[in-house]
């Protein structure tokens, strides 16, 4: 993977927030769904999907490919909204998120939609998919070049079987798999030094034999250098604990725990009303960081 052009870095920026964009379109028809995590996660999905797996949207059961493992299936609206600006399935097809029939469902299925790589609901469980699959994969080529990429969320380290996933990843020193956290704080009940404190976090990792980063989950180049790093590793797994920005891009939304689970309509009223946060949302992102979006051209 080679290190990123500022013009390449400009040209992710602007993807990641056609996808927000695309989050807000898809939760507002849907009428529910998760805002927070979507939004924050858009900077490092564009990166995976734009710049560092290998994979192939057109032949998504491609064998040599990387495979993503949302292990937090509740911000799956980030997740679609990158496969379809990847060229997966129709952008169109987003705005039938969480509708009967269709194959966006409110958690992601494996077998519904090409380049699903799991199915997701019960949190925690992502991460032991990704480490039986990273297992399989070295079992089957000690030397392997494919990665397995686990993104979890911080709320969701509540969760016991994220350990006991952790623990067997150490001991088989899982060297192509690269666990990716969402710290955003927050979780659906509160933040997260309230709810379950998980501090020291990064000293908890390091004692379950993972290597062991931190970056601002919203700087692409810091994230792509901290990947490269973690695809460097051969002795043992790699977490990058993606320091986030929730709800990112929608200023009235950001660092409130209150929109972790609901989508604009629906969510808290004190900064905007819901019947101008959908639009309110939209605006903001369509004019980020002083930039004019190509739906606004």
């Amino acid at each position: 993977m080679y290190h990123l052009t500022d013009r390449e870095i400009s040209g992710l920026e602007g993807k990641a927030n056609e996808i927000r964009q695309s989050v807000i379109e898809m939760l507002v028809a849907a009428g529910s769904g998760h805002t927070a995590g979507s939004l924050d996660m858009a900077d490092i999905f564009t990166l995976l999907y734009f710049h560092v797996l290998k994979h192939n949207p057109e032949n998504p059961d491609w064998e040599e490919r990387d495979r993503v493992v949302l292990s937090a299936g509740h911000i799956c609206p980030v997740l679609y909204a990158t496969m379809a600006h990847a060229g997966y399935f129709p952008v169109e097809e987003l705005t039938t998120l969480r509708k009967f029939g269709s194959r966006l469902q409110g958690h992601p299925h494996r077998t519904a939609l090409p380049g699903i790589e799991s199915s997701s609901g019960p949190l925690g469980s992502g991460l032991s998919q990704a480490v039986g699959m990273a297992l399989a994969e070295r079992m089957d080529n000690p030397y392997t070049s494919k990665f397995i990429y686990c993104i979890t969320g911080d709320g969701e380290l509540n969760e016991g079987q994220i350990w006991e996933a952790a623990m067997l990843a150490g001991k088989e020193k899982l060297h192509n798999l690269v666990v990716i956290i969402d710290r955003n704080a927050i979780q659906i009940d509160g933040y997260t030094k309230d709810v379950m404190p998980l501090e020291p976090l990064r000293d908890k990792f390091a004692s379950f034999n993972f290597h062991v980063q931190e970056v601002d989950g919203h700087n692409i180049r810091m994230v792509n250098d901290a990947i490269g790093k973690a695809q460097s590793i051969y002795s043992q797994p790699s977490v990058i604990i993606a320091h986030t920005i929730s709800a990112k891009g929608v200023d009235v939304f950001e660092r409130d725990f209150r929109w972790h689970g609901n989508p604009p309509g629906k969510g808290p009223e004190d900064r905007v009303p819901r019947e101008q946060q959908a639009e309110v949302a939209l605006e903001k992102l369509r004019t980020l960081g002083g930039m004019i979006t190509p739906s606004d051209s």
